[in-house]
């Protein structure tokens, strides 16, 4: 056993010094010489250490993918198309820092720095350390849930199988990646060969066949500690630091700069080298290196604001346009969806292309373009765009509808755009109106869908939110595949629905021009459903993120009357949408911990950290982030780190006595 730690230490040293520095100081024979031994020893003990080189050829083919809940959200990043949208970027960073250093001047937010590095493009991947050891690997999936991929992600070399950082828990994030020079000579030799680089990685990474994954010989390269437990960093430079000393792979080429003018050029010398590296890239990311203005200036419902995706040309072809539909939205909207000959591009089979409208046809000169040639560009892995017509042939026509294709009513040109008013009697309207009605981050009716929707609409003559609670139990189980079951669990899910937060409620709605981040300002700003529906336009332009259109908009909304009689009949029959209580406002002033600032840090085996500092904000406690002089009380469990010695430092008082946190919780002693 101690000839196999010294052989795994050893090898892994080597294959650090090989695979990530591209410095190998023994060769290929003495490797193989020392990988043998270990492989021999391992045999005739019958024992692998958990970081031993032979894990990394693959196993046994698995069944399936489990999920994976990680410890922190991954964020998806804004884009930026052009240097217009980055500066207008920069400008909105600057106006928050100077908006959070007006109403804090004694700590006031350094100038704002930027990080400039590349965005790879292959397949995102989520690393989670604990006490050294990988113990998983995982997709980005939705942010919050992705797919169990840890014999896949062993089989890349120059991913570590522990590390030296032996804190709590920690999560790694970055992207699995196939080098150009790698697929040419997988390429050569493969009985299926790969369309390109990122099919590969990707394909690679989600097959069940961790054998598969090994012959591909992936790379990866890593960016951002998104959770840890123990630790803490001042900014961009400490955290790329701990990830070096810990061994994991980081790209060599980061950029820090101070004004957007410096960012503007090295822009300009990522794109001169792109063609020159041996993996692909699709932009660049710039982020914000102080950690503490990231966490003052937040996140939005999708981006943080402090990072910004600079995206590079995107990838263009040309194909035929086959043909063109006018496809119905739940707010009347009607749009040309076109669909193309199938043609591969950026990585991906497109088939169907964005129009936007009946202006964009004319304007790109597509009214007879049916059967031609046409450019189309796919951008931001959304779904692809047609630029025009490839060549001066003739096609068949495009017409725009004259009538709705859901119910035949006429259509009316509003702006840009063509819009079916019929929208009391318009069945795909109806329908689209209450399955966002019902859907998760709205009134989350469980067990609903678009095809109960459409049942119910067909069957018991719902027309509105508003008739869902008027539902019942003898109604239901008349239904086709609606036994008493199924009737009483809807029911029960639509009386919990009810009491839905004010936030979810106007989102429900689907207010035109309004999302999550807006509905949830509303509630906190008004917390009450009256005083938002009494909002003027001049009032609403005065919050945050609202404009003159989306003011109009809900001003508009509300002065309805059909609107109004759907929300007055929804209140008579209990729905009772309230705003949150700001976590103070019930805590008692007389609890010693009301009003004072709290930091946790390290690991709590008694609860999570979420829920002790929901319980903290619940009595009046004001939970940060960092450790400073402003600090009442740092609470610390196991593993902690910096925060707990930069407390001791500065002399705050720390809790470390769980049980007496509990205490201090449930009874406020």
């Amino acid at each position: 056993m101690e000839r196999m730690q010294e052989l795994v230490k050893e090898l892994n040293e080597h294959g650090h010094r090989y695979y990530t520095e591209d410095n190998p100081t023994i060769s290929d024979k003495e490797y193989d010489a020392l990988y043998d031994e270990l492989t021999k020893l391992e045999a005739e003990s019958g024992a692998i250490l958990p970081d031993s080189p032979s894990r990394r050829v693959g196993g046994e083919i698995l069944k399936g993918f489990e999920p994976h809940r990680h410890l922190t959200r991954l964020w998806s990043l804004d884009k930026a198309q052009n240097l217009e949208d980055l500066t207008a970027w920069s400008a909105r960073v600057n106006k928050l820092i100077a908006d959070y250093n007006a109403k804090n001047p004694e700590q006031p937010l350094p100038p704002p720095e930027y990080v400039v590095e590349l965005k790879f493009d292959g397949l995102s991947l989520n690393l989670t350390y604990d006490g050294g050891q990988l113990a998983q690997a995982a997709t980005r999936g939705n942010g919050e849930v992705g797919e169990g991929i840890l014999a896949q992600v062993k089989t890349i070399r120059t991913v570590p199988l522990s590390i030296g950082y032996r804190g709590g828990a920690i999560e790694v994030q970055g992207e699995g990646f196939m080098r150009l020079s790698v697929l040419e000579a997988y390429n050569q030799t493969a009985a299926e060969p790969l369309k390109n680089a990122r099919n590969g990685a990707a394909g690679a990474l989600r097959n069940l066949d961790p054998k598969v994954t090994a012959s591909r010989k992936l790379d990866a390269f890593f960016y951002n500690v998104g959770y840890s437990a123990g630790i803490s960093f001042a900014n961009h430079r400490e955290m790329m630091a701990f990830l070096r000393e810990n061994k994991l792979p980081v790209n060599p080429y980061v950029a820090y700069h101070s004004t957007i003018e410096e960012l503007v050029e090295e822009l300009e010398t990522i794109v001169a080298k792109r063609s020159s590296l041996d993996y692909l890239i699709d932009g660049a990311v710039v982020k914000l290196t102080d950690m503490r203005t990231r966490e003052a200036l937040g996140y939005t419902d999708k981006f943080p604001r402090w990072a910004v995706a600079f995206k590079f040309e995107a990838e263009e072809t040309t194909t035929v346009l086959e043909s063109v539909s006018w496809e119905l939205g739940r707010t009347g909207k009607v749009t040309p969806l076109a669909r193309v000959e199938p043609v591969e591009l950026a990585g991906v089979t497109v088939q169907n292309c964005t129009l936007n409208n009946i202006g964009d046809i004319e304007r790109k000169n597509l009214l007879h373009a049916l059967g031609t040639r046409v450019f189309i560009r796919r951008s931001n892995d959304v779904i692809p765009e047609i630029l025009g017509k490839a060549d001066d042939e003739t096609g068949g026509p495009i017409e725009a509808p004259v009538v709705c294709p859901g119910c035949g009513a006429p259509l009316e040109m509003r702006g840009a755009h063509l819009f079916c008013n019929n929208r009391l009697g318009c069945k795909p309207q109806i329908i689209g109106r209450i399955t966002h009605f019902a859907s998760r981050d709205c009134m989350d009716i469980e067990t609903f869908s678009g095809k109960t929707a459409e049942q119910l609409y067909e069957e018991l003559n719902v027309r509105e939110p508003a008739d869902l609670y008027s539902l019942l139990l003898d109604d239901l189980v008349k239904l086709q595949r609606f036994g008493e079951k199924k009737a009483g669990n809807l029911l029960a899910a639509l009386e919990r629905s009810k009491s839905r937060g004010l936030a979810s409620f106007l989102n429900a709605l689907g207010i035109p021009n309004t999302g999550k981040a807006t509905t949830k300002m509303l509630a906190e700003h008004y917390g009450e459903l009256d005083r938002i529906m009494a909002a003027e336009v001049d009032e609403l332009i005065g919050l945050p993120d609202v404009g003159g259109i989306v003011a109009e908009s809900i001003h508009h909304y509300f002065r309805d009357p059909l609107n109004q009689a759907s929300i007055s009949r929804m209140r008579e029959l209990g729905v009772n949408p309230q705003a949150a209580a700001p976590a103070a406002a019930s805590a008692s002033s007389d609890h010693p911990l009301f009003g004072k600032t709290v930091v946790l840090t390290g690991t709590l085996s008694l609860m999570s950290r979420d829920e002790a500092a929901k319980k903290l904000e619940a009595l009046g406690a004001k939970i940060a982030g960092s450790v400073s002089k402003k600090t009442d009380l740092v609470i610390a469990g196991e593993s902690a780190g910096s925060k707990l010695t930069k407390a001791r430092d500065l002399g705050i008082p720390v809790l470390e006595d769980e049980e007496e946190l509990a205490r201090l919780l449930e009874r406020g002693n």
